[in-house]
């Protein structure tokens, strides 16, 4: 099964007329300065580097113009995570597994700039001899994740059993299965429908290798979304979403609800009028809004079927404390209840 720790780093350069003529190697030496030139050359001989999608193997091969190089090199292997002492909210837990409401913050695994402070780290420590070999090393079993400042339900094995069955119905997207995961999206502004499905492929953007981006060579990528509640007033709108997952790529919800023209309130990243947009706000969703820091995203359910009883489960995390504070904000300014109010 697919062990997330080995995932590889991937760039991708479009050559300009200043890089053609180039080198390969130290074309890609200049554009990833992360990586030397001797690994760079290492990585073209060992078939890592390919050239408008096809393999290419000449370190001192010419570049022209257009050329679209991408490279995927092998993510550093971390040192062990060592167990820490961190509180963690247990919504379930059995010998096979353990589902956690995960808090606003916490990243789940170490990674490079977060080597500590992770949800594994934390299970590490509350599971301790609990914990089953899962590729012959003790260790929790990561079969999804939530990005780092999205809050909710995540489960996590504790077995090797149990990571293989969860693995595999992640990877099925509860398409015969009972799979199921429901977000609660806070999106900028009114949706045209009540409901319905954004089916565009994710990808790298091909300018920031640290975001998504919707992409016609991307992988296949399915959001379902449900208008739950429209807040607004003069000049603005909020609208609250139920968002149901068929695939599971990174940062789907968020580039997807971009892409449709309703980025997530207060998502920095993809939602880069999210200042000017604040600003319109009466004074307190404004404030609300502003004290997120983070995109307002939260994983509300999660079903599955046990990997070992084959009982098929169900859980849901609360809302966490700063989006509690963004209804109440929001609460005055429901359009429906508006609506109701309006004299015939």
């Amino acid at each position: 099964m697919q062990d997330f720790s080995g995932e590889d780093i991937e760039w991708e350069i479009a050559v300009d007329t200043d890089a053609a003529g180039g080198r390969l190697d130290a074309v890609l030496a200049r554009a990833v300065p992360a990586l030397s030139r001797s690994r760079i050359k290492d990585l073209i001989l060992a078939g890592a580097v390919a050239i408008n999608g096809q393999t290419r193997t000449e370190p001192k091969y010419r570049l022209k113009a257009g050329e679209i190089v991408s490279l995927a090199a092998p993510a550093p292997i971390e040192a062990a995570p060592r167990p820490e002492a961190i509180p963690l909210d247990i919504l379930y837990e059995d010998k096979h597994l353990i589902v956690i409401n995960k808090p606003v913050g916490m990243v789940v695994h170490p990674a490079p700039g977060s080597p500590a402070g992770t949800l594994v780290n934390a299970l590490l420590h509350h599971c301790g001899d609990s914990l089953a070999g899962i590729g012959g090393v003790c260790r929790p079993g990561i079969v999804h994740r939530l990005d780092k400042d999205t809050s909710g339900v995540l489960v996590v094995a504790k077995t090797e059993q149990a990571h293989n069955h969860l693995a595999a119905q992640f990877a099925d997207h509860g398409r015969t299965g009972p799979l199921h995961r429901a977000y609660l999206a806070w999106v900028w502004g009114r949706t045209q429908q009540a409901r319905g499905t954004v089916d565009a492929p994710l990808g790298r953007d091909p300018n920031n290798r640290l975001k998504q981006a919707v992409r016609a060579d991307g992988r296949v990528a399915i959001t379902h979304y449900a208008v739950e509640q429209r807040f607004g007033g003069e000049g603005w709108s909020i609208t609250r979403l139920r968002c149901e997952l068929e695939t599971g790529r990174t940062h789907q919800i968020r580039v997807h609800l971009a892409h449709i023209g309703h980025p997530l309130v207060a998502d920095t990243v993809y939602a880069p009028g999210f200042a000017t947009k604040a600003n319109r706000l009466p004074e307190a969703p404004k404030a609300a809004v502003l004290a997120l820091g983070r995109q307002a995203l939260h994983a509300a359910e999660l079903g599955f079927e046990h990997p070992v009883t084959g009982e098929t489960m169900h859980f849901a995390a609360p809302l966490p404390p700063d989006l509690v504070e963004l209804e109440a904000a929001l609460a005055p300014y429901d359009l429906a209840r508006a609506e109701d109010r309006a004299p015939e």
